[in-house]
């Protein structure tokens, strides 16, 4: 009697009871794709974050008590600034930003510091790096 074809599950393939063969390399290469997607996120982060494509905004020190109607402030030495909190014979001292200036005196801009730029005296000096990751600070270092 010839021997009937045998059923591919009776091989002993996937039978109850025993486990079915591993496919290869699958979990290993959802690891690595995850872990490079990780790292380039990291890259591409840290770029982003190194970046000086903020916008720049200029600043002027001002003397706070010499507002005049037209708004605006008359312009002095930024070394009354560089101290917060100074006050002078005139009074208060602060920063003047994104102003229009004219000779010794300066309209058009805000007292409120900006956020997420960088803010430049007309002397060059950084006082706030913006950005993501961005610095703040007073002083003349740059």
């Amino acid at each position: 009697m010839a021997a009937s074809p045998k059923h591919p599950l009776a091989a002993g393939q996937n039978l109850p009871g025993k486990p079915g063969p591993k496919p290869s390399g699958t979990k290993a290469s959802k690891v690595i794709t995850l872990t490079g997607i990780g790292v380039v996120s990291l890259f591409l982060i840290g770029y982003c974050a190194a970046q000086d494509d903020y916008e720049e905004v200029g600043a002027d020190c001002v003397d706070l008590d010499s507002r005049l109607a037209d708004g605006s402030y008359a312009v002095v030495d930024d070394d009354h600034c560089d101290s917060p909190g100074y006050r002078g014979s005139h009074g208060a001292y602060g920063w003047y930003y994104g102003g229009a200036r004219s000779g010794a005196r300066i309209m058009r801009g805000t007292t409120v510091r900006p956020s997420d730029v960088q803010i430049t005296t007309r002397k060059g000096t950084v006082i706030q790096r913006g950005g993501f990751g961005g610095r703040g600070g007073w002083g003349s270092g740059s």
